[in-house]
């Protein structure tokens, strides 16, 4: 479909479209009921991947991949294999439910905790309407339990997946459970997204996630939780970036 506009960043392939671009194919593909698989990458997860074969597989395997960090942007452009702009999860997510309420598409919500995705749901019905919800789940179910969730959404009617489950949870989800979800066209993994739509989480102020310090902002608010994720895994970001353009030299 796309493929000879990808990239690869540390044997992690990236589609180097921008957010109209994203939006374009998956407007196409649900007006055509194909199914896209959808991931977006950060310099975190591209780390997990170095050292998780499964992540590695479910990500490179997915039909469509953005660079969901301003960090990947910089690296491509220090490698030379410039992407045109950052296509930020959750900017993606919110455009889709405006599209969804446009275009009379309905969203399965599958992820965070049961308050939080209650409040998601609330939210987007008081600001579209309730058409738009095919169903919903919290993100809390073992592992024997996935094929009849990913059954229960399938059978939901949703033309679109939204999963708020933490990396490698969500994207293993989506790649080992994609044949059972064929009738849904568009599988998207969004994170934490659920918190910052339901009020929990604040975003970065604009400024900050254009100087690429999402992260840092994200860090501020939790960082005992957040200290490993972000201070190590971005630190060996760089490093594996800056390995990787001096090899390339000799």
């Amino acid at each position: 479909m796309h493929k000879q506009n990808q990239i690869e960043i540390l044997n992690t392939k990236i589609d180097n479209f921008s957010m109209q671009e994203t939006l374009d194919v998956i407007q196409r593909s649900i007006h055509n009921n194909q199914q896209i698989h959808h991931v977006v990458v950060n310099a975190g997860k591209i780390v997990a991947m170095q050292k998780d074969p499964e992540l590695r597989k479910s990500v490179n395997e997915s039909d469509l991949i953005n660079a969901d960090g301003q960090a990947v942007v910089w690296a491509s452009k220090i490698l030379n294999k410039p992407l045109k702009e950052r296509v930020a999860g959750i900017d993606l997510m919110t455009n889709l439910v405006a599209k969804a309420h446009q275009n009379n598409w309905k969203i399965f919500f599958f992820g965070a905790k049961e308050e939080v995705v209650k409040k998601v749901l609330d939210t987007y019905s008081k600001k579209y309407t309730k058409e738009i919800i095919a169903g919903y789940r919290n993100g809390y179910f073992k592992k024997e339990d996935e094929k009849r969730i990913a059954q229960e959404i399938a059978n939901s009617g949703a033309n679109i997946l939204f999963v708020a489950i933490s990396t490698p949870t969500k994207e293993n989800f989506l790649y080992q459970n994609k044949e059972l979800l064929k009738n849904v066209n568009f599988i998207m993994g969004v994170g934490g997204s659920f918190d910052v739509i339901a009020g929990k989480v604040k975003r970065a102020p604009v400024w900050m996630q254009k100087y690429g310090l999402e992260w840092f902002y994200r860090f501020l608010q939790e960082p005992k939780r957040m200290w490993k994720r972000y201070l190590l895994g971005n630190s060996k970001f760089i490093w594996l970036i800056l390995k990787e353009k001096f090899s390339n030299k000799k």
